[in-house]
């Protein structure tokens, strides 16, 4: 008798061990915390997952009826209180799955046993969390109900049909992203004449009259249309109690019980088996880990809000989805090379969002609230895109300051030519100007066009002002050189007269007739300009050029080894040298 008794109590552990909580309430009563227990033990199965869970008013038989569906005692499975209060708490698990081959896929079946509603120290809030949780959970959630179906069943479905008008069937005949669990509305009732449960549940969804428009009358109207458009996800079934002695249930066979109800249990065992599908979630079936990880994503939806809701769900689902195609919308933006014109911009951002937003519109979760989580996905797209408008104009304003600072440069140059000459500043002038056009683009371009159009405005402004004079003082300048140049190195005569006339033309004749002023606009002062602008800058010859220089002093170096080959008369004819007669 010892050794017996030492046995049940073994296989009491055994079982115990494998009856985990996954969820449980915080010290308050309010809001669900994780069980590491519970999670650890589903997070071992590989294959995937359908999980099977019981709701319904506290003391009304739920872990009874789990034990029965999975042919468990009340010592092996799920414990069964007969005390006023809740036995049990959050959400328990048993973890020795049931093994089934639905459609060709090996799957693991596990159970889930809720707290009840209406219990006495909690909140609505928490038995709405348990209900929000088990709705999403499961793959079969079963509604037991003793005797009848009360208003007060039908209101508490309203989380179910938000889940099942947002997230089921949104295209027929394909795959969903989230199927709701399937609703088995299980009434337990003594009475078996009369109508049927399906016909009790038809009529209990039946819209109330509501002539003077009364809001709470409309939206339970409006959930008794959502419920009844659900279909073939509602299915009603009836089971007689099992025995009139309640609180001896634990202690009965199968034999003790009534045979109506064994054979009721069977059908429901039966059609439960028939309607349980692996959970899917995006398209994909979810084994442990993912199931876990799904867990662990409602639970932090529905705790961080104050009441449940199905739009704080559809954010949560699709937040991965969000930062998958923020991802996409990211890459096709940073292909761009800035900096580009706010036009160019503008249209690349409407492509990228228009291809980001099919691309979220084939992922979302959701119908109706899954609009949030587009503007959502709008809002974090517009902050993107308002960077890479900070991006491009920092990268127009630093190319075009550079392209501005080097024509900047260009101008200070040409302002100090050894040789001024206007030719050439115009040149580099218009070169600048149309290097700066090309090169600068972007929004910064119309602020650096006004500024480069002032500065070489101002540039060419000061060069004119400056160049007569200094053409002025550069001519009499050069013309005392060739006089030099033409006398004693290139001793060529009519260099050295040109000079001289030159000199004369200047310092004498201007100062006797024309001040220096009005000698620049008198014509011949102007036949001297051109003249000078031809020789020093033209297609062919940069006079003020490093190897124009270099070329003229190699010429004079020739000139001065190789002698007077010239035909134009020299200062060395046989007349000259140091044996010329003299003259009297």
């Amino acid at each position: 008798m010892l050794g017996f008794s030492s046995s049940v109590c073994s296989l009491c552990q055994f079982w115990q061990v494998i009856l985990f909580p996954i969820v449980e309430p915080d010290s308050g009563h309010t809001k669900l915390l994780l069980s590491r227990d519970g999670l650890d033990a589903i997070e071992r199965i590989t294959t995937p997952i359908a999980a099977v869970a019981v709701i319904g008013p506290y003391r009304s038989g739920k872990s009874f009826l789990l034990n029965q569906l999975l042919s468990l005692s009340c010592d092996e499975g799920f414990g069964v209180g007969h005390m006023r209060d809740t036995k049990t708490k959050g959400i328990w698990v048993w973890g020795d799955p049931l093994e089934l081959v639905i459609d060709g896929v090996k799957t693991s079946v596990i159970y889930l046993d809720t707290e009840g509603f209406e219990s006495i120290g909690k909140s609505n809030v928490y038995d709405d969390r348990i209900f929000a949780l088990a709705t999403v959970l499961s793959s079969v959630l079963i509604y037991n109900l003793p005797e009848t179906v009360r208003e007060a069943d039908i209101s508490r479905l309203s989380f179910a049909v938000e889940l099942a008008e947002e997230f089921y069937g949104r295209v027929k005949g394909q795959d969903v992203a989230f199927e709701p669990a399937k609703l088995l509305w299980l009434i337990q009732r003594d009475f078996l004449q009369g109508k049927s449960v399906q016909e009790m549940v038809t009529d209990a969804l039946q819209e109330v009259p509501n002539p003077n428009d009364d809001k709470n009358i409309d939206q339970v109207n409006q959930i008794r249309k959502s419920l009844a458009a659900m279909g073939d996800n509602s299915t009603a079934f009836s089971l007689p109690q099992p025995h009139l002695q309640r609180t001896k249930l634990c202690d009965m066979k199968d034999g003790d019980l009534d045979p109506s109800y064994v054979r009721k249990k069977e059908q429901l065992k039966g059609l439960v088996t028939s309607i349980i599908r692996p959970k899917v979630v995006q398209r994909k079936m979810l084994n442990g880990k993912e199931f876990v990880s799904f867990l662990e994503q409602i639970l932090d939806a529905l705790n961080k809000g104050e009441i449940p809701s199905t739009g704080s769900l559809v954010e949560v689902f699709n937040k991965g989805v969000i930062d998958h195609c923020l991802k996409l919308y990211n890459q096709q933006m940073e292909r761009l090379k800035l900096p580009l014109e706010v036009v160019q911009l503008e249209e690349a951002h409407n492509e990228a969002q228009r291809e980001t937003l099919t691309a979220f519109d084939k992922q979302h979760f959701g119908r109706n609230h899954a609009k949030q989580s587009a503007s959502k996905l709008e809002e974090e797209m517009q902050k993107v895109y308002n960077n890479f408008i900070l991006a491009n104009e920092y990268r127009s304003s630093k190319l075009c300051e550079n392209l501005y600072t080097g024509c900047e440069d260009k101008m200070d140059q040409l302002q100090v030519l050894r040789l001024p000459t206007l030719a050439k500043f115009n040149a580099g002038l218009l070169q600048c100007n149309q290097s700066f056009k090309v090169g600068c683009v972007g929004p910064s371009k119309t602020i650096y066009e006004q500024k480069m159009s002032k500065m070489l405005g101002k540039s060419r402004s000061l060069f004119i002002k400056e160049y007569n004079q200094r053409l002025f003082n550069w001519l009499v300048t050069f013309s005392l050189v060739m006089v030099v140049l033409g006398r004693f190195v290139v001793k060529f005569i009519l260099l050295e007269v040109a000079a001289w006339i030159l000199f004369i033309f200047l310092e004498t004749y201007t100062r006797m007739f024309w001040s220096s002023e009005s000698l620049y606009y008198n014509p011949g002062w102007h036949f001297i300009v051109t003249t000078w602008e031809t020789i020093v800058y033209n297609p062919i010859l940069d006079l003020d050029s490093r190897s124009c220089h270099f070329a003229s002093l190699l010429a004079l170096l020739w000139r001065k080894q190789h002698g007077s080959n010239s035909l134009l008369p020299m200062y060395n004819s046989r007349h000259s040298g140091p044996n010329r007669p003299r003259s009297e």
